[in-house]
């Protein structure tokens, strides 16, 4: 059956006019009618946040449960229906700080879930305290003179604990958006989706360096998997390989020609250039960075359940019982 994007909406969003949750929302409902799975055969699971409301306005199974427990609650629900298409979305105070030990062991675990990070660098429900995102020295109403730690950078979580599939896209990009939703849910395993989106409250202009058109084309660089590195108004910027690094250059400059320009490759088994490039901060890499396939939990865990149940004697209570002595009271 064709779907169309209005097949997955429902209600109507409270969110503040310009919020990043807006886009991102609307690139869900357009990337899930695309996908083409049934509304009742796909779950929404959030934690708590703005960006946890999401549930209420998509037209699927969804829950919004409680703080941090997103990947754990959606990690169920997983290996109890394997044949369920299952999206987590969280914000970055809720998938990185309470929830990040969850998040880590569902990419240790490679759960085949589709991750959603939205990454405003703020708490916006609880009124502008900093997050596990926020830069060093970033003023907030819990850092007023600045903070004074180093924040996680979610592709370097991802890859440590050993994720298999790292994407990355601007909230305000809808066929970037669209585009690596759409890989991920192609990805058997865990998929992680950083969306970069503003809270335009709190934390508004975090990443106006490419929350635009213009402003991709200048400092951004789209990924594609098996293509050249260029980037830039007229692909005059490409990667070259630093030593055991990469960086951006200047073609015709310094004698760097195209020839020099690596070719992204998503699927090689060692992320090291693949972390490389998802750290760089210019250009901001965009697109599908680690896509590498594995054994997923939820197919292990089915198949060894029917590895055991072929080799118990019993299948069911009734047949248990009759496995030790039986006798009957008159």
């Amino acid at each position: 059956m064709a779907y169309t994007q209005n097949d997955f909406k429902k209600g109507q969003p409270r969110w503040c006019p310009g919020c990043g949750d807006h886009f991102f929302l609307a690139s869900l409902h357009k990337a899930m009618a695309e996908i083409g799975v049934d509304p009742w055969n796909t779950a929404v699971i959030s934690g708590i946040g703005c960006s946890s409301r999401l549930p209420h306005y998509m037209a699927t199974y969804g829950m919004n449960t409680i703080h941090g427990r997103a990947a754990a609650i959606a990690t169920g629900a997983k290996i109890a229906n394997p044949d369920l298409t299952v999206w987590q979305v969280s914000g970055d105070g809720d998938g990185l700080a309470i929830g990040g030990n969850h998040f880590i062991h569902a990419n240790r675990r490679n759960i085949n879930l589709n991750m959603i990070l939205l990454n405003n660098r703020i708490y916006g429900l609880t009124k502008g305290q900093y997050s596990p995102t926020s830069p060093r020295g970033f003023v907030s109403k819990s850092s007023p003179y600045g903070t004074v730690e180093d924040p996680f950078r979610p592709a370097e979580l991802c890859f440590g604990a050993r994720g298999h599939f790292f994407a990355r896209a601007v909230a305000t990009d809808a066929p970037g958006t669209i585009e690596v939703l759409k890989a991920a849910y192609e990805h058997k395993g865990a998929s992680v989706c950083e969306i970069l989106q503003n809270c335009v409250i709190f934390n508004n202009g975090t990443h106006d360096a490419v929350y635009d058109k213009a402003g991709r084309t200048k400092n951004a660089i789209y990924l594609k998997h098996g293509e050249k590195m260029l980037f830039g108004e007229n692909n005059e910027y490409g990667i070259v390989q630093d030593g055991f690094s990469v960086k951006a250059v200047k073609l015709g400059e310094d004698g760097y020609t195209e020839a020099d320009v690596l070719v992204h490759d998503a699927k090689c088994e060692d992320n090291t250039l693949q972390l490389k490039l998802a750290e760089m901060e210019w250009p901001v890499a965009l697109g599908v960075i680690r896509d590498v396939e594995a054994p997923t939990y939820d197919d292990c865990v089915t198949a060894q359940i029917e590895e055991v149940k072929a080799q118990k004697k019993y299948h069911n209570f009734a047949e248990l019982l009759e496995t030790n002595d039986i006798w009957e009271v008159k």
